[in-house]
């Protein structure tokens, strides 16, 4: 029985995802459709508030796609699950935040799946590329984000050469949030998770849903749509519990006591 390539553990409100398929933690199809489903549990499960994905071992964060899976039949078009490829940038109503961990190479589809997560940290041995423009293929969600994420010449640059870009670059260009020792990233990573869980679910739902759907409006015509109660994850939070209490634990001059509800 092949081994499952995606391991998880859970601690309180946050769960750890890694990515472990050796030699290079590739992603074929079959571990595609896993992390849909895993990812896709993360969003619905009610007690998880975070997510904090890794690649296992030293070396490798993930190049991608699995070339050798490809050269075996597995079709570039086939059925990559829920959530498209890599299980998370297309995941409808991820409305939780996700931390990636950055632990090494991080390359052609690790990286489009590396800019589906929110907070983006990196170990100072990493490296970033978009190799596919040497295959004659495109990175296509690296050519939808990438430009709108960093400045667009630099974008164009690693779309265009396939360069590879240092860690140290990265975090320069706002690729990245920050650059942490190798010994130090998962450390870190649990650090910020454990911040974001203690807060408030109900708010990191509204702020996710209005920024993805804002992302390509006009801002009189989102703050529109925000005052006539046509975002669903805002209206849920008007009428929590969750906002009560935080108007009563400022009131009582305590720290509020979130129930995501």
């Amino acid at each position: 029985m092949t081994e499952n390539p995606i391991k998880t553990k859970r601690n309180g409100h946050i769960l750890e995802v890694t990515l472990d398929r050796p030699k290079a933690n590739a992603i074929d199809l079959a571990t595609s459709q896993i992390m849909g489903e895993v990812f896709a549990d993360f969003r619905d499960d009610p007690d998880l508030r975070v997510a904090i994905v890794t690649g296992a071992g030293e070396k490798f964060f993930c190049p991608g796609w699995d070339l050798k899976a490809a050269a075996d039949g597995d079709a570039v078009d086939g059925d990559y699950g829920r959530g498209g490829f890599g299980g998370l940038q297309e995941l409808r109503a991820m409305n939780k935040p996700v931390i990636m961990a950055i632990n090494g190479i991080c390359c052609g589809g690790g990286l489009e799946l590396a800019l589906s997560g929110d907070i983006l940290l990196a170990a100072d041995h990493a490296s970033f590329a978009l190799p596919e423009i040497r295959s004659g293929t495109v990175a296509d969600a690296a050519s939808i984000k990438l430009p709108k994420r960093i400045p667009y010449h630099i974008a164009m640059e690693m779309l265009l050469t396939g360069r590879w870009v240092d860690a140290e670059e990265a975090a320069r260009w706002g690729l990245i949030n920050r650059v942490v020792s190798a010994d130090d990233l998962m450390t870190e990573a649990r650090k910020t998770a454990a911040l974001i869980a203690s807060g408030p679910p109900l708010v990191y739902a509204a702020l996710k849903e209005v920024v993805r759907e804002a992302e390509d409006m006009k801002f009189q015509d989102a703050m529109n749509k925000i005052t006539k109660s046509q975002f669903e994850t805002v209206e849920t939070l008007y009428r929590s519990e969750d906002q009560l209490e935080g108007a009563r634990a400022f009131a009582e001059k305590r720290d509020p006591v979130w129930k995501g509800k």
